[in-house]
């Protein structure tokens, strides 16, 4: 849990660590009691009410848990631990988009163990099935002049097509995920981007209809309407460029819900449609595993699109 303590409440951090402990024994009811506790010296600390609401959600105490969450809205305003997602999903909404500020904390603070976690605990296999896909339909030898890898992250993806690019671009809204990808050096250009922005707002860099490949692994699962994320890569694709990207498959044959994971799922009925009005249609589609979640496999949708 994120400290935010100084040390004057030392007794307040010691409630919040014990809370903790009786939550990972199942008591989550003494969990809620003794963090409500520990927020009665320290009100104003968000991360503490977040963790409330979770203590609570677990106890069955919804409404409690709903009470928690609104307060760390109150007291963060950019909900960046994503409190207004946990109230949507008790209260059975799905909300258009995620607070961007939640989406760029939660990968800021995830970029140091990305890699490892992903690829090895959870066996994340979308940039290679996407990358085989794309190959499959165009020729392991094709070769991209611009390709711009959206949603980049650390560079799994683009460790996996650097080879066939003259130039390739990454985006993504984490600045620490941007300076791992950095690190590996296989981009000609970096930059900070906001998919869920429209395209004079997102900052993808450069002009217009200059990419031959877009790509965007495991990204939309960020986002619910994919409305201004599809209008930038129309934006930023050539005429006959190919769309490369990954959704997780929902059992909704005609839109998209947001899961207990706080990641959307999409139908393949509506990523057609809303890539259709984008002026971009599907060429190829693989139904795969691309990871692991509680121990449960994720089914997943890989497209590949082309600009019409």
């Amino acid at each position: 849990m994120a400290r935010n303590l100084s040390s004057g409440n030392i007794t307040a951090d010691r409630r919040a660590d014990y809370a903790r402990m009786l939550s990972e024994n199942g008591d989550h009811s003494a969990a809620a009691g003794l963090m409500q506790n520990a927020l009665d010296l320290v009100p104003n600390w968000a991360a503490g009410w977040f963790q409330l609401g979770e203590f609570a959600e677990k106890a069955g105490d919804k409404p409690r848990a709903v009470d928690a969450w609104s307060k760390v809205i109150e007291f963060d305003s950019n909900d960046t631990l994503g409190a207004g997602l946990k109230i949507a999903k008790i209260e059975g909404r799905t909300p258009a988009l995620p607070p961007s500020a939640y989406v760029a904390a939660m990968f800021n603070d995830y970029a140091s163990q990305f890699d490892d976690s992903l690829v090895e605990k959870l066996q994340y296999t979308v940039p290679a099935k996407l990358s085989a896909l794309v190959n499959a339909h165009l020729g392991s030898g094709h070769k991209f002049f611009n390709a711009v890898d959206i949603g980049c992250g650390t560079g799994l993806f683009g460790a996996e097509i650097a080879a066939n690019c003259y130039r390739l671009e990454g985006y993504d809204i984490s600045d620490s995920m941007l300076a791992k990808a950095a690190a590996k050096k296989i981009y000609n250009h970096l930059g900070r981007a906001d998919l869920s922005l429209p395209p004079d707002q997102s900052g993808l860099f450069g002009s217009p209809r200059r990419a031959d490949l877009v790509s965007a692994a495991d990204v939309m699962i960020y986002l619910g309407d994919l409305k201004a994320a599809f209008a930038n890569v129309s934006q930023v694709i050539k005429p006959d460029g190919v769309f490369a990207f990954s959704v997780e498959k929902s059992a909704d044959d005609n839109g998209f819900e947001l899961r207990p994971s706080l990641r959307y799922a999409h139908s393949e009925t509506h990523v057609a449609t809303m890539l259709a009005a984008n002026g971009l249609e599907t060429i190829a589609t693989e139904e795969a595993v691309i990871r692991m979640d509680a121990g449960e496999p994720i089914t997943g949708l890989l497209f590949l699109a082309r600009k019409n």
